[in-house]
């Protein structure tokens, strides 16, 4: 079993909690994408955010990875609705909210401080071809983690 760890540390380990789903067959550019617009928010305002892309009333901008993706004004540039992306964040913010109760935190002041969307292992397809060719095709898992802490 690998030993997992998290990609921050933070000198307040008491008021903080973290949460993380590791190898989960996402997108791990739009993973990123959904990382970077959550962070910052609290545990309710990230969820109503999750929520309205789920039901495709709000977007989520694309500030990288955003080449030949169509211009929306509701974004002011690129954007678009990651949904499988954002069923899964929903689950792991649910994960995150449990475990700031269990330590005892005040979910409501709980901040996400880290959001991160990292590749994990490659899974070798191949695609198969004329002539008893193939080629080879990759689906990359994604490991996303969460850190919050109470202000």
């Amino acid at each position: 079993m690998p030993s997992w760890g998290y990609s921050t540390a933070l000198a307040d380990a008491e008021n903080a909690v973290k949460a993380s789903v590791r190898e989960v067959d996402v997108s791990p550019k739009w993973a990123r994408e959904v990382c970077a617009a959550i962070k910052g928010m609290t545990i309710s305002e990230a969820r109503r955010l999750l929520e309205d892309v789920v039901e495709k009333r709000r977007m989520i901008p694309y500030r990288r990875y955003k080449k030949n993706r169509a211009h929306h004004a509701q974004t002011r540039g690129a954007g678009g609705y990651p949904i499988k992306v954002a069923r899964i964040m929903l689950k792991l913010l649910d994960s995150l909210e449990a475990n700031a109760e269990f330590k005892g935190l005040d979910t409501d002041r709980v901040v996400i401080v880290h959001a991160a969307a990292h590749k994990g292992r490659v899974i070798a397809k191949f695609i198969e071809r004329a002539f008893g060719r193939s080629n080879p095709y990759n689906k990359v898992l994604v490991h996303i983690e969460l850190v919050g802490q109470q202000r």
